[in-house]
């Protein structure tokens, strides 16, 4: 008998107990859509807007070496001197070549109009008359060909100072004052590239634009007609200031890596991006018309790996999987299985469970921290207010 009370009595206070355990309090954060812009990260290499390099156009030794390595040079400007002694030689020999082709014509001219009188009067044969015609023709072409012989001569005199093709900052030099070179050597003598703004070579797998052209065709994603920003992150993890655009994507994927090629621009007054460089582009691809952000605190994994969160919907917590969840940022962007006004449990996900009754206190975020803050409290009505203060109410009335 006395057993029996002690398990009775036991009983009782378990039954009490479980009577009396309150309702799990959770912080739930109200969703409403939004559109939400789709942004790639892409890795990438600084290309020069524009790179020249400078080969000798004729053959000589190099007297001297125009311009500082390093530094800058405009379009046009003098980078080296080669001996001009035999090239200043061939021009006036060419000179003189005009000279006494110019001089044959006077002689030839004469000739020929005399002969045309004399035609008419049949004093001469018609082969002599042809013939001072021909000699004719052929001292104006003596003439011409001598013309063309000075211009090449005064052409490759020109080319013996080498000059910047292009304006932008120049390499070093590969070969000093005294070498040889030749025209159309293989070996540079320099390199001049243009950085005022820069290229950027970007890879994306074929995989993200089959995935990104599914989302396109039926809506899911609304792409810009326009210019697609583009922003960058350096190496040390900062931010690159200047926006730069997308330029053209190739029409062909890379057999052997399964990668296409997009190519940007971007602004580099500083000339703070060099070639080489290895950046990271973060490539606008669309906007999303109707999208919910989900704070990464909120999404856990199933068995499955999905991505799933939990709700409170009719005062009860529900289970909902992410379909064709994907981070942007430091949120999740869902698109599916969600709908205006749901209620996300963010804080107590712990004490609450699938199918538990809990009592949901609305929060915010902050976007900055990440912290969950509680709703600012309403102003309390001034009629209402007046109401409660029957003193205040008495003395408005006198």
């Amino acid at each position: 008998m006395t057993a029996i009370t002690a398990l009775t009595a036991c009983n009782r206070s378990q039954n009490n107990a479980t009577q009396a355990a309150p309702t799990p309090q959770v912080s739930v954060l109200k969703l409403h859509p939004q559109p939400v812009a789709v942004t790639a990260e892409l890795p990438g290499r600084i290309v020069a807007f524009l790179e020249a390099e400078v080969r000798p156009q004729v053959g000589g030794i190099i007297q001297q070496r125009l311009f500082t390595e390093g530094g800058e040079v405009k379009a046009g400007q003098p980078l080296y001197q080669i001996d001009p002694a035999s090239y200043r030689a061939a021009r006036d020999s060419a000179e003189a070549a005009l000279q006494r082709a110019q001089a044959a014509i006077p002689s030839a001219q004469a000739k020929a109009d005399r002969n045309q009188t004399l035609i008419k009067q049949n004093a001469i044969s018609r082969q002599d008359y042809e013939e001072a015609i021909d000699a004719l023709a052929q001292a104006r072409a003596n003439v011409a060909s001598a013309k063309a012989s000075l211009d090449t001569a005064r052409i490759d005199l020109d080319r013996t100072t080498i000059r910047a093709p292009i304006s932008g900052r120049i390499d070093r030099s590969t070969l000093t004052p005294g070498a040889l070179v030749s025209a159309s050597q293989s070996t540079a003598l320099t390199t001049i590239h243009q950085i005022d703004r820069v290229n950027i070579d970007l890879t994306q797998s074929s995989a993200n634009l089959l995935n990104l052209r599914e989302a396109v065709d039926p809506g899911r994603i609304v792409t810009t007609n326009g210019s697609v920003p583009v922003k960058l992150k350096l190496e040390n993890g900062s931010t690159y200031a200047p926006e730069g655009r997308l330029e053209f994507g190739e029409s062909s994927v890379a057999s052997g890596t399964g990668t296409y090629t997009l190519r940007a621009t971007v602004p580099n007054p500083r000339r703070l991006l060099l070639p080489g460089m290895y950046v990271r582009a973060i490539v606008e691809e669309g906007t999303v018309p109707q999208a919910y952000l989900l704070p990464q605190r909120a999404v856990s994994r199933n068995t499955r790996g999905e991505a799933t969160a939990l709700l409170v919907r009719s005062g009860k917590v529900e289970e909902v999987e992410l379909a064709n969840a994907r981070e942007h940022g430091n949120d999740w962007l869902v698109t599916q299985g969600l709908h205006d006004g749901d209620a996300l449990i963010v804080e107590g996900t712990q004490q609450a469970r699938v199918g538990d009754t809990v009592a949901a206190t609305e929060v915010i975020l902050d976007a900055a921290t990440g912290k969950v803050r509680a709703l600012p409290a309403a102003k309390p009505n001034s009629a209402a207010a007046d109401a409660k203060d029957p003193a205040k109410t008495t003395q408005q009335r006198s």
